[in-house]
């Protein structure tokens, strides 16, 4: 196998492992899930993804780093079979990489530097400032009135 593959899955296999134990699981099951379930589905399966992070998460703290070790060893030798096997090419796997070091929060480049301008008047109701928000949800409460 190439060179750049082996580092591929690797990398995937990292990654995963990584986010295993953050808020952004279920996002990263999901990406990781479509790519096994399209690929065979019989193989791997969303139940096995959640046994790894079971696992991993009740590692105590003597055992934690040898459990990931062990996880993220499972997780590549299953990544570097899609590969070998063609069921996945280098660029689908790369995507799915992209998407999960999308969810395991902003790069390393350092913090970015915000500007807000508020204008129109006066505000009557919050201003958030940030970075970067995502899944931002509204709830406005229903006013109560007459009806004829």
């Amino acid at each position: 196998m190439d060179t750049e593959l082996a580092a591929l899955a690797t990398s995937g296999a990292t990654t995963l492992v990584s986010l295993m134990v953050t808020d952004s699981w279920a996002q990263a099951r999901k990406v990781v899930g479509r790519l096994f379930s399209r690929t065979d589905p019989d193989v791997i399966t969303a139940t096995d993804l959640d046994s790894s992070r079971a696992r991993l998460l009740a590692a105590d703290v003597d055992s934690c780093a040898q459990t990931a070790r062990e996880i993220t060893d499972q997780w590549h030798i299953h990544l570097h079979h899609l590969l070998r096997s063609g069921s996945v090419t280098g660029d689908e796997l790369r995507d799915v990489l992209d998407s999960l070091q999308q969810l395991t929060g902003p790069s390393d480049s350092g913090p970015s530097t915000v500007y807000n301008d508020i204008s129109g008047g006066v505000q009557h109701g919050p201003v958030i400032q940030a970075g970067r928000i995502s899944g931002l949800t509204f709830h406005v409460p229903v006013q109560d009135r007459d009806e004829p």
